[in-house]
């Protein structure tokens, strides 16, 4: 499906980096950061013009292509990685911090990589997410009509177990990222610290 999405010429989710990593960027960590399913790469892009040292995962192919060459147009430099999250190794101790845009995994899944989350955090460590609720059925405007990739509070305080909440909360807001994410949207803001 991916590969699919991403082949065509037009950014399925645009070129300009996710909202809530802007407002939210100076809560990140400096240093070696991660980026999970990081599709065309418009958020790995931004998190490297501000000095971060980024490595990019995604499980696409014609994803990374894009990616790619929208981080040479931007003169900057990505290490990209082409994995699939459920076996990725994402070490331990490793980042300083690890960003998770609507990265649409499963429920086991993705309990499964968060715990891997909060083992590659070095100590101080951020993680920042933002994720469909379970109401963005309601919208429609992004994130398919799988609830099981949805996220509450309740479940990433389980999965996160181990970090630091800093922010957690579920909000509505405009979502307007290329054309498979446009309009309202019921959304999971996650920001949370491994302790030192």
């Amino acid at each position: 499906m991916w590969d699919v999405r991403f082949a065509e010429q037009e950014y399925a989710y645009g070129t300009q980096p996710n909202t809530f990593l802007q407002q939210q960027i100076a809560q990140l960590k400096q240093g070696k950061l991660l980026t999970l399913a990081e599709g065309e790469g418009r958020n790995a892009v931004f998190l490297a013009k501000q000095g971060f040292k980024v490595v990019a995962v995604d499980a696409s192919v014609e994803g990374i292509k894009k990616a790619k060459h929208l981080a040479a147009i931007n003169s900057v430099e990505i290490e990209f990685i082409h994995a699939d999250l459920t076996t990725f190794d994402l070490g331990e101790n490793r980042w300083d911090s690890v960003v998770s845009i609507f990265s649409p995994l499963a429920e086991t899944e993705r309990h499964h990589l968060h715990q891997k989350v909060v083992k590659s955090l070095k100590p101080n460590g951020t993680f920042l997410m933002e994720a469909y609720t379970p109401e963005q059925i309601k919208f429609a405007t992004g994130g398919g009509n799988d609830v099981s990739t949805m996220l509450t509070k309740e479940q990433a305080k389980r999965e996160l177990k181990g970090l630091d909440f800093k922010l957690l909360q579920e909000i509505e807001r405009s979502v307007i990222e290329g054309k498979f994410h446009t309009g309202n949207a019921s959304v999971l803001q996650v920001i949370a610290k491994k302790a030192i």
